[in-house]
């Protein structure tokens, strides 16, 4: 798994490490040390909406830092939390039946209106299933109320266990097609069962997924499942990352969610496996700072 530059953690880490030492603090591990390095570079990168660190309790709200306290609530259940994590040495474990979610009305700043975006995530993903991580995203009522979010594996459109990130104007499916396909998709497949840094950035323009800090282009595709619609009798051919969409990102009334979406018959795209951390800016961050935020546990 890739590494930002081990010198620069160690010479930062280091540091606290002294710092602690003569103030007369407790020892803490490596990891943790690395954890508190990894916050503090979040907390300073300009444009920071929301930071979750996951480290509650279940049956509590999951509280963010940055510029007010959003506060995530339980769906479906209490939603466990597992001693590991890069954040805060904590995640959420999700099984396919529970997510959070902020209503729309208290969304704020999540709600971004200048058309720019990053979500970045560290996940140990099962495996299973269409995941989706976080965003404003809800597939119902009048055809969708669709904004931006952060999927793992969306096979219909070229997606298949890759890193993808979505946007919306309309908050509907793509004419001809039945679904959105407003997506970029890494070129890099997304591990089973080992923690992972996920991400995309729009920046109004281009949609770019990341995985591990490192965005991998591709080429000119045939995208499944397009084939015979008015208009595409051969198909349609695209380039999925970085993938090309002008529109902007619609204000259409999603609410924020974490883990799921809503559907026509209620939650689904159910994210299964652990969420140690999650981000949102209001800006497309650059390759220089994906690739410096991307450390996950056991870097």
């Amino acid at each position: 798994m890739r590494t930002i530059s081990t010198s620069i953690i160690g010479i930062r880490a280091a540091a606290i490490v002294a710092a602690l030492f003569f103030t007369g603090a407790i020892h803490i591990s490596g990891q943790r040390v690395t954890d508190r390095v990894l916050r503090a570079d979040l907390e300073n990168c300009p444009g920071l909406i929301a930071l979750w660190d996951f480290k509650e309790k279940a049956g509590h709200d999951r509280v963010s830092s940055g510029r007010k306290k959003f506060r995530l609530k339980e769906r479906g259940g209490s939603i466990q939390r597992v001693p590991e994590g890069p954040l805060s040495g904590y995640a959420i474990a999700l099984n396919g039946v529970r997510y959070l979610s902020i209503p729309y009305t208290a969304t704020g700043a999540l709600n971004v209106r200048n058309n720019a975006v990053t979500v970045i995530a560290w996940v140990k993903w099962s495996g299973s299933g269409v995941g989706f991580v976080a965003g404003m995203w809800n597939e119902y009522l009048d055809g969708g109320k669709r904004q931006y979010g952060l999927f793992v594996n969306l096979p219909h459109y070229n997606g298949g266990n890759q890193v993808c990130g979505h946007i919306s104007k309309t908050g509907k499916a793509t004419p001809p097609f039945p679904y959105c396909i407003e997506y970029s998709a890494s070129k890099q497949l997304v591990p089973k069962a080992e923690w992972s840094c996920v991400a995309f950035t729009y920046d109004g323009k281009y949609i770019r997924s990341y995985l591990n800090g490192v965005f991998e282009r591709r080429g000119p595709e045939q995208i499944r499942h397009t084939r015979g619609f008015e208009g595409y009798p051969d198909g349609l051919i695209q380039v999925k990352n970085p993938y090309y969409f002008p529109d902007g990102i619609g204000d259409n009334g999603s609410e924020f969610t974490v883990g799921s979406v809503q559907l026509t018959g209620g939650a689904g795209n159910f994210f299964k496996g652990l969420i140690g951390g999650l981000a949102v800016f209001d800006r497309a961050l650059t390759n220089r700072e994906m690739s410096r935020l991307a450390i996950v546990p056991g870097d």
